[in-house]
């Protein structure tokens, strides 16, 4: 991308915001946004809103495992019952995707991944009955893919709502 993904703006406004303001929509709350990269750049451009908080993923050049880490740390001193997980490289993810796979309410037992054309994706809830195991075993540049898979996550088909791709590149702009 050439600089990180939470500072990338569009002409759509900026991804971090975006993804910031749709989990508030869907009522996420509070909504735990972990930075790495530019993390004091990156939090200027949030949302002024006392339900959103940051936490910087000290080692989040290791990975995804990092930023997962930070984030379900942060979730523990909540009373939330789950976490909704998404990135901030989805910037087509609609509302109706996350209410999808908010519905029904999810307890201390969800365990759910959105797919997307039968590809696994994002959003992902993750009930807090699971965070402790998935904790002890994050490592390297991976998720909680694995973990979903080994632990039967109830899958949510949103391939009508989108196409949940994730962007790891700006676009090719032909010149002349």
């Amino acid at each position: 991308m050439g600089l990180p993904k939470a500072l990338v703006v569009d002409d759509r406004g900026g991804w971090l915001e975006r993804a910031t303001t749709l989990l508030l929509d869907a009522g996420c709350a509070p909504v735990i946004v972990v930075l790495g990269a530019a993390a004091d750049e990156a939090r200027a451009m949030l949302p002024t809103d006392p339900r959103v908080s940051v936490v910087v993923a000290a080692q989040w050049e290791r990975g995804l495992s990092a930023s997962l880490a930070a984030g379900l740390r942060a979730a523990e001193r909540t009373d939330a019952a789950s976490a909704t997980v998404t990135l901030v490289d989805l910037p087509t993810l609609g509302l109706a995707a996350v209410e999808r796979m908010l519905r029904p309410a999810p307890g201390v037992d969800a365990l759910r991944q959105a797919s997307w054309g039968g590809r696994p994706g994002h959003p992902v809830v993750i009930g807090r009955a699971h965070w402790a195991a998935l904790l002890a075993g994050l490592s390297g540049d991976s998720g909680a893919r694995s973990y979903l898979q080994r632990h039967g996550a109830d899958i949510v088909d949103c391939s009508d709502l989108g196409d949940g791709m994730d962007v790891d590149a700006r676009p090719e702009h032909p010149t002349g």
